[in-house]
Formats: structure tokens, sequence, C-alpha cells
């Protein structure tokens, strides 16, 4: 799924797209996806071609938002959401800063994982 939105956006010249895995921060989503456009027009017209061509591949789309003023429109994927956004509200917003956090390192489960392991003989 999360290749054939990035393509979707590519075939559009999306501009910027980066690809965020936030399933450590959320429940509610495992994928964001955050690309930029140069007008109201192709903000809508990389939107309907994400909706269109996952919809062709069998995903469902849950909604879409934002399709009325085109500076900024969501595309929601269940499993991936998808942000289409102008740079100038791109750069308001920053949601790069606020879901780009790497998961936290777990050092007890590495620690198990040595305990587990048989001395070598």
């Amino acid at each position: 799924m999360e290749k054939a939105a990035v393509a979707a956006l590519e075939d559009i010249k999306a501009r910027d797209i980066v690809v965020l895995k936030v399933g450590h921060l959320s429940s509610l989503f495992e994928r964001l996806i955050i690309a930029s456009a140069d007008s109201t027009r192709q903000v809508k017209a990389l939107a309907d071609n994400v909706r269109e061509k996952l919809k062709a591949l069998g995903y469902p789309v849950l909604s879409v938002e934002g399709e009325d003023s085109g500076e900024w429109v969501l595309v929601d994927l269940g499993a991936i959401v998808v942000h289409v956004m102008q740079p100038t509200i791109r750069q308001y917003y920053n949601l790069e800063e606020l879901w780009d956090h790497p998961e936290p390192k777990r050092p007890h489960a590495r620690k198990k994982a040595a305990q587990a392991r048989p001395a070598a003989v």
C-alpha cells in the first residue's frame, strides 16, 4: 500500500515526499506520507490520484478531508494517512517535526535474548 501511494504521488509530480513510520507513536495508523504540491489544483489532483489508484488496487479509502480548500488534503487509508500540502502550509504545521521520532531501542530485549542463548562450548 505504501509503494502504491508513493507511486500515485510521483505520477503527478509531488515534491518532497516523506514516509514516516509512526506505529510506535499512534495506534491509529502505521505510516504517515507527506508530500508537497505547487497549487491548489495540484493538491487536489494528487489526493484524487492516490484515492483512485489505491481503490483500483482494492485498498480501502476511509475518507478524504480538505478538498474544498485545496491547501491541505488528507487521504485516510487506514494503516496509512497521506497528507498533500502546499509548501507554506507544510512549513507552518511542520508535521515532520511532530511525527518523525524513531522508535526507542529496547535494551532489555537485547539482554534477555543474550541470556537465553546457550553458551558456546
